[in-house]
């Protein structure tokens, strides 16, 4: 049988968009002879649709979408995701689903067994899990169909107590087909590498994996779909970061030659052979995540001001990928304790980019706030207030132009700052979109590395200078953190791996420095509440996948 991958871009419930593209790979697909074209988890209405799900009119455009596209599978079938009624009247209103589509309309509908919520994943919240596994016979060949997670309880440390495919391997399939939408961090393709290996080698069956590509506020796919042999090797993969289709024949897959570098992308090992691949992953996600943002929400113009640091810098060599140099703008807001270097350092950026920039003082709005609080701050030191009055000064500039002009802006804080709370809530931390949110401080270093690898292009001065937020005089980030190289480590080791204080001291860190950073992280919840949508690389980010309380004593 041929089998055709669809690896697609999809906008949550934008029926027309995603049914119409469907529809014109299914014909691509039928012009190359296919037997069968396989989409993603959710296409139809997109994933994730999170409440637009408990809307009858969402779930009835769904269906609407389904018949549409089952007219259009005559001679040849199609593998499509969306929700289905649970017609039982018992549990969960809806299934998360595969429609097998053939001759005209509807032939079979399986079920997601296991439903994710975990993490970023909410789909019990919507779902009722699928509680019996069934082939779909097709031209001859018997398909073991799943989603998504169905193939991930195959560790040593399972989250669930049975796995369909056990079930489904007793009526003898003759190969796996697992349609996804799995979200990207940059050990994601490394680990479905795994579990899909250990899926074939135990079921002795070829995968057919679809996942989707492209962004979805914070959560980005990666693409990435693939075909695994029984003995687990990679036979081939599709693109990652992009739109890709290819045609495979399952009765062949197993004789296939295997490519000497299988496993974590072979776009990225051929072009890329000498450098780590994280800051090159991180980059690809960062850039797809702004354009996607853009695009899909009708925005075309991004604006962020320049500082001469390396995290604004960085954010605007990402937007300027994402959006073109043409779309970007920056905004120098010198104040009287910015350096000299700071705003040559900005404007040789601006320059080597071909960016467009403004430079516009702050000092004047400054003193007109000191002045109005004269009354109520008399003889009162300088101090936080005043720093914070700069930072706000700043957004309101900022944010001015950016409704006059029609721009979005785009935060610059990074990971690491906003952990701590280092940053002006309404100040440095407003924007539309956080671009390194999830990027801690040493990344934001390997990163502009990367972007440097062949030229220059961020300004040596920017990444080797001490940082600084430049807002008293001779200020520096370490006046008021750990240095980023322990302060970074700490932070990892608690919010991705979740290790607590006597842990962290174990390991060697001094116990002053890990009460207090976590101290910082957990009294600072408020903040990060308020923050901008923040796009998802690492496998823990702040936002939807990770649920603290604002107001709790642990740790604070």
């Amino acid at each position: 049988m041929k089998i055709a991958l669809a690896q697609l871009n999809y906008h949550i419930g934008n029926f027309e968009g995603n049914i119409q593209k469907i529809i014109r790979t299914i014909q691509k697909a039928k012009d190359q002879k296919a037997d069968l074209v396989v989409f993603a988890e959710l296409c139809v209405p997109g994933y994730p649709p999170r409440d637009f799900l408990e809307f009858n009119d969402f779930i009835d455009n769904c269906y609407t979408g389904i018949d549409a596209i089952a007219k259009n599978c005559m001679g040849i079938a199609a593998i499509v995701g969306s929700p289905a009624i649970n017609a039982s009247g018992k549990g969960k209103p809806l299934f998360n689903s595969a429609f097998f589509l053939y001759d005209g309309k509807v032939q079979a509908i399986r079920n997601k067994s296991l439903l994710p919520n975990y993490d970023v994943f909410d789909e019990y919240r919507y779902f009722e899990p699928n509680r019996k596994s069934e082939i779909v016979e097709y031209k001859g060949c018997r398909i073991a169909l799943t989603i998504c997670e169905d193939l991930w309880n195959i560790d040593d440390n399972p989250l669930y107590v049975s796995s369909p495919m056990d079930e489904l391997i007793g009526q003898k399939p003759d190969f796996m087909i697992n349609i996804a939408a799995s979200p990207f961090n940059y050990c994601q393709a490394e680990i479905r590498k795994k579990i899909f290996a250990q899926n074939a080698i135990k079921y002795n069956l070829p995968i057919f994996y679809v996942n989707q590509v492209g962004a979805q506020t914070e959560l980005l796919f990666d693409g990435g779909s693939s075909v695994v042999n029984s003995k687990g090797e990679i036979v081939d993969e599709l693109a990652f970061f992009a739109e890709d289709f290819k045609i495979f024949d399952s009765a062949t897959i197993n004789q296939q030659p295997i490519p000497k570098r299988s496993g974590l992308s072979l776009q990225l090992s051929k072009q890329q052979t000498t450098i780590n691949y994280k800051p090159s992953l991180i980059y690809q996600a960062l850039i797809m995540g702004i354009h996607d943002y853009f695009s899909k929400m009708g925005f075309s113009k991004a604006i962020l001001g320049l500082s001469g640091g390396i995290d604004s810098a960085l954010t605007l060599v990402l937007a300027a990928q994402a959006l073109g140099t043409e779309n970007c703008r920056a905004i120098l807001l010198p104040s009287q304790f910015s350096s000299d270097h700071s705003i040559n350092d900005a404007k040789a950026l601006a320059l080597n980019l071909g960016v467009s920039y403004d430079i516009i003082p702050i000092q004047e709005a400054f003193h007109s706030f000191e002045q109005s609080l004269q009354p109520l701050f008399h003889g009162l030191p300088f101090g936080l207030a005043e720093e914070n009055i700069q930072a706000r000064t700043r957004a309101v500039i900022l944010m001015a132009i950016a409704n006059k002009l029609g721009y979005i802006l785009l935060n610059t804080s990074n990971k690491s700052e906003a952990a701590v709370g280092y940053g002006t809530l309404y100040g440095d931390m407003c924007g539309g979109l956080s671009v390194l949110g999830d990027v801690y401080k040493t990344e934001v270093f390997e990163l502009a590395h990367y972007i440097n690898r062949e030229k220059e292009i961020i300004p040596q001065n920017t990444i080797i200078k001490p940082p600084s937020a430049e807002l008293r005089p001779n200020q520096k980030d370490s006046d008021s953190l750990p240095e980023y190289a322990i302060l970074d480590k700490i932070l990892y080791q608690y919010i991705e791996l979740r290790k607590g204080p006597r842990e962290l001291i174990a390991m060697g860190f001094d116990e002053t420095i890990v009460r207090r950073v976590l101290k910082m992280v957990n009294t600072n919840e408020w903040k990060r509440y308020q923050t901008p949508p923040i796009l998802r690389v690492s496998p823990k980010a702040f936002g939807m996948g990770r649920r603290m309380p604002i107001v709790g004593k642990y740790l604070s």
